[in-house]
């Protein structure tokens, strides 16, 4: 009963995992420098609102202006005052090696006090780089997911986001981003996570396929390898190496402590040095039990209130438990097990073990 309650609470991932399952394609573990997305950014208008739009003098100043671009010159200081239009943020994600005509999402948000975006359509707007470059072109009818309502009492009712939507392919690229995948006579692998075992692991299994010499080290997450400069040629060599299967370092030990959610995950290798634990609960009760003063009937004085505090200890039998030396994560999920500790009780023991030095793992709280 106490390891179902346990296991209830706490949930102790256990990554004791074969060397041969360690094994991963070269493309899951790394990615190609120079070879990466780029972030777009935007301004626009959102027309079509059905009385949902805002009503800030940024979007009446951006209303007028688009009005001017098509020859309609309205007085100066006119107030739109329009509720069928929004202003919007747009952002975008470039794919690498996307080239003009292709097609990529966009994401369109409120700036204002717009209720919904709902059945808008996006005004032709510019997407920039952080260059201030533009690089694609946006414009198209919305998908928002969310639903919102508004009662005459001013009662409201909000279904996920309505300020936010999407145009899938909504954006046409008009500028190649420049990319140094074809320059030079190297090529560069970075390891999504750096590990001085695993660098070397990746150029010996290189060096390996093309012999000595070819893939380099850098450091714990690049390795620069010797490539053939011809474009066709360079994506056929980095097509053969990216399905190469790599051998990774196990990772190093490692405690991670959700303290929100109580989340504990022990990683591979963590072990204790010798250690005595003892867990236990301490309830300290304090109770107030005034007494009445009432002087006698002859004497003169008053009626007093004095305070009577009456203190109770109430200790719980503590539970102790001991480590031998190299304890491995099998023997703290026992003993952690055996004591039925609630969460908060085996992150303060694990936090203890840390500042006792009994512990050989890096104590992580997110």
């Amino acid at each position: 009963m106490v390891m179902k309650c346990c296991v209830r609470l706490i949930i102790l991932f256990t990554l004791v995992v074969s060397q041969l399952s360690l094994a991963d394609r070269l493309k899951d573990i790394a990615s190609v420098a120079g070879v990466r997305e780029n972030q777009l950014f935007g301004y626009g208008l959102v027309i079509g609102l059905n009385g949902t739009g805002d009503n800030t003098d940024f979007t009446n100043q951006s209303f007028l202006s688009m009005l001017n671009q098509f020859g309609i010159n309205l007085p100066a200081g006119t107030d739109a005052d329009s509720d069928n239009v929004a202003a919007v943020s747009l952002t975008a994600t470039l794919p690498p090696f996307s080239k003009p005509g292709q097609q990529i999402d966009v994401t369109v948000s409120s700036l204002g006090n717009a209720s919904s975006l709902r059945g808008g359509t996006l005004l032709l707007s510019a997407l920039k780089g952080a260059d201030g470059e533009v690089y694609a072109i946006a414009q198209g009818n919305l998908v928002v997911g969310g639903l919102g309502a508004q009662g005459a009492d001013g009662s409201r009712l909000s279904i996920n986001i309505p300020t936010v939507g999407r145009i899938p392919n909504g954006a046409s690229v008009e500028k190649v981003v420049p990319s140094s995948f074809n320059r030079g006579d190297t090529l560069t692998f970075n390891l999504n996570r750096p590990d001085f075992t695993t660098a070397k692991q990746v150029a010996d299994k290189i060096n390996g396929l093309l012999g000595p010499g070819v893939a380099t080290s850098l450091d714990a997450t690049s390795i620069r390898v010797t490539a053939p400069r011809d474009p066709s040629q360079r994506v056929t060599f980095l097509s053969i190496l990216e399905n190469l299967d790599v051998q990774l370092g196990e990772e190093r030990a490692k405690i991670v402590i959700n303290s929100r959610t109580g989340t504990i995950i022990i990683g591979q290798h963590v072990k204790v040095s010798p250690a005595a634990v003892t867990h236990g609960s301490l309830t300290v009760t304090i109770k107030e039990n005034p007494e009445i003063g009432q002087p006698n009937a002859l004497a003169g004085g008053e009626t007093i209130l004095a305070p009577r505090s009456e203190i109770t200890v109430d200790e719980d039998s503590g539970h102790m438990f001991v480590f031998d030396p190299g304890a491995s994560l099998n023997d703290i999920v026992r003993a952690v097990n055996q004591v039925g500790a609630a969460p908060g009780d085996v992150m303060a023991i694990l936090e203890g073990l840390k500042q006792a030095g009994a512990i050989n793992a890096d104590l992580v709280v997110i």
